[in-house]
This record gives C-alpha cells, structure tokens and sequence, in this order.
C-alpha cells in the first residue's frame, strides 16, 4: 500500500510548517506580540519615571559603553503598568532591554520576575493579572534571546505593595514587575 510513504511526506512537510510558523522576529515597539491577548495597546504617561535606559541608547553594537554596561546588573529594576493592563509600556522597553543584555552576556544568571498588582479586584484576579504581566516581561526577554532557564515567574497580586494607599498614586506604584536577581 503506498499509505505509508504518504503518511511520512505528510509529517516531513507538516514539521517543515511548524517550525517555519514557529520562529519569530520578535515583536513590535508597541509591544503587540507580548501584550494583552486581545492586543490592546495603553498609551504611554509622561511622568518620566524610571524611563529610558540607565546605559543610554546604544544598540550594543561595538558600543565600549554598551559591553562595558553589560557586565553590571541594570539599576532600573522595576517597571510599571497601566490599571487593568498586562502590556510593556513604551516608556520601560529600554529598560527591559537593558535587561535583556545583561542576561544574555551572563548566562549564569537568574532572574524571578516579580508580577504585583494594586488592591483593586479580587484576589484571584489579582494573581492572575500579576502573573500575566510577570510573563509579558518572560516574552519580551525570551524574544531578546534570553534563554527561558535564565527567568521564572512569580506573582504576588495585590499581597506585597509598593505603597500603601488607596489613591491614583499609591496604586500606580504598585502596579509592577520587579527584576530580583
């Protein structure tokens, strides 16, 4: 029967897809590919906290700052979201990217990305949501070529704030991922 030769030509070409629909080059500056799955994108504030990246602009490429800057764990360790959001903003690429470059030209090191959230919600909810931010960032890294045994994940929802308070300003600040190495 020539059931057989079929069946393995059908499974050559099938692995052949799979791994063509598998690779990736990475996402888009506003964050698509590792935001909300419903792709929704939040502008980015202004307030100027903790934006741009500690080590300048660089690309990396022949840069004696940019090497230099990657033996030393970035200083800029937390980023923040938008309320109900799990999307990077804009503003924390280049920190994530600066990240990004220190784990990759250290593979020993690990990194837990700490997902948190503010007190609105409910608990569940809340964990849910740490988590998903904390897994933006995984993305966002693993995308950047950080190798995935370099990251976990943990989320702590609303159970460790920042700031305690119930306004604009105490919850914006506990909204977070924090990079603890």
């Amino acid at each position: 029967m020539q059931l057989k030769p079929l069946a393995r030509s059908l499974a050559a070409a099938l692995s052949i897809v799979v791994i063509a629909g598998c690779s990736s080059t990475g996402g888009t500056q506003d964050g698509d590919s590792y935001g909300s799955q419903d792709g929704s994108t939040t502008g980015s504030s202004t307030s100027g906290t903790g934006t741009g990246s500690q080590y300048g602009s660089s690309s990396g490429s022949g840069s004696s700052s940019g090497q230099q800057a990657d033996s030393r764990i970035p200083e800029v360790r937390t980023i923040y979201f938008d309320y109900d959001r799990d999307t990077i903003k804009s503003e924390y690429e280049s920190v994530v990217m600066s990240h990004a470059r220190y784990l990759r030209a250290n593979p020993s090191a690990q990194v837990v990305l700490h997902g948190h959230t503010d007190e609105r919600g409910t608990r569940e909810y809340n964990m849910a949501l740490g988590e998903r931010r904390a897994n933006a960032v995984e993305r966002f890294l693993n995308i950047q070529g950080v190798s995935p045994s370099q990251m976990s994940v943990v989320s702590y929802g609303e159970e460790r704030p920042a700031v305690n308070g119930q306004d604009e300003s105490a919850y914006s600040q506990n909204r977070r991922v924090v990079f603890n190495y």
